[in-house]
């Protein structure tokens, strides 16, 4: 206890340089948690923006070809052929749903049929992706409903959603009829029941929902369905639940990852930029810390030298100044991770206009823990070399300066 005595009265008797030295820690600390939650809020917004109108898994048949093996009359294996006009479909596609449905992990399920097709107004013609779904569960990949602009989402038997800049490429209003010929050669005439805006040109342009029922007889599957769309509550986890998914059913299961690669490697430099840039930040505590307790250990040579004289051993003095550096870290970082956290809570509280957060920050994710620990660490780091200095001063020599 005597040498934490010894320690917190070394600070204490300069208290504006050791003030100024903590509020250095504090202010590096607060940096790097600024720039901790930052990239983590950054991460969660460009992930939403990416995924919030997609599914976060697709569970799609998997791919079975049959292979011709070579015979006496076929000397080498052929290539097996691929018939394009018979479409893969998941048939017991009921019993995975209830499977998904079971998973605390998966929040939304959309079983769908997905196909190509025209939709033929006068001498107009467009290409289209029909999404055909289940009418109840419209809204639970992409939220269409609150996006109508026209109309309504009620599909009905023989309803149609489509996207703004296809209606006006069409000239079509909710209400208006249009023929839809589909890539299995079926014809029939829908109602546009409602026109969407969602913002994204890929869905606005050429994107069209039609129930489940419907598409059937238009996709020629009276049964199964080509894919079952999944949500998940954490959208970070979408590789494992995928892998774990194409286990648990047969089927190939794609996560959003694997849609969006340049994503994630923005992603990734985002995250090794922050690193670097709170490794400068702890190296510049290290820095100020060993710096500010060297000069203490010169100014207190002759001090240093008179308990060398009395007989303290090197160990006592090596430990004043390691509890010097553990105590400036200590105090810093603390500080520093409570005004980190205010700072991120207040520019979180900034809104746009439109009562969107005006910076993608997430204060909960700030790296605490680490911050504390490493500010720490690195602040008794900073005080071994000080610390040594002064523990193998002469003290003869001491004392004559």
């Amino acid at each position: 206890m005597f040498v934490f005595k010894v320690a917190r009265r070394y600070l204490l008797s300069n208290p504006s340089q050791s003030l100024l030295l903590i509020s250095g820690v504090a202010l590096g600390v607060t940096v790097f948690i600024f720039i901790t939650a930052l990239i983590a809020g950054l991460a969660v917004r460009l992930t939403d923006q990416v995924t919030g109108d997609s599914a976060h898994i697709s569970l799609e048949p998997a791919p079975r070809l049959a292979r011709v093996l070579p015979g006496p009359d076929l000397p080498t294996e052929a290539v097996p052929l691929v018939s394009t006009f018979q479409r893969k479909q998941i048939r017991d596609w009921p019993v995975i749903v209830e499977l998904l449905r079971s998973n605390p992990a998966v929040t939304a399920i959309s079983p769908q049929i997905s196909g190509s097709a025209f939709l033929v107004r006068s001498e107009a013609v467009s290409p289209v992706s029909i999404i055909g779904v289940e009418p109840q569960g419209i809204d639970a990949i992409s939220q269409i409903t609150p996006k109508v602009i026209d109309g309504d989402a009620d599909l009905g038997a023989d309803g149609l959603l489509i996207g703004v800049r296809m209606a006006e490429e069409l000239g079509l209003s909710a209400g208006q009829s249009v023929l839809l010929r589909t890539d299995r050669g079926v014809e029939r005439q829908l109602t546009v029941k409602g026109v969407f805006r969602t913002g994204l040109q890929s869905l606005d342009e050429r994107v069209a929902f039609l129930s489940l029922q419907a598409a059937r007889p238009l996709f020629t599957l009276p049964e199964g369905v080509t894919n079952i769309e999944v949500k998940l509550a954490n959208p970070a986890t979408a590789r494992a639940t995928a892998r774990f998914l194409a286990d648990a059913t047969g089927l190939r299961a794609t996560p959003w990852q694997e849609k969006n690669l340049s994503l994630e490697d923005a992603l990734k430099a985002q995250a090794q930029t922050g690193t670097l840039i709170q490794v400068f930040s702890l190296i510049s505590i290290i820095i100020g810390v060993a710096s500010a307790l060297v000069l203490s250990a010169y100014r207190r040579r002759s001090e240093v030298g008179i308990m060398r004289a009395f007989g303290v051993p090197s160990s006592f003095i090596l430990w004043v100044f390691l509890l010097q550096g553990l105590l400036i870290g200590l105090s810093g970082a603390l500080i520093g991770c409570a005004s980190g956290y205010g700072l991120c809570v207040w520019l979180q509280g900034l809104t746009k206009p439109d009562g969107t957060s005006a910076l993608p920050i997430a204060p909960e994710q700030g790296g605490y823990v680490a911050a504390l620990v490493l500010t720490t660490l690195g602040a008794v780091v900073a005080s071994i070399l000080p610390a040594r200095s002064a523990s193998r001063l002469d003290p003869l020599e001491a004392i004559q300066q």
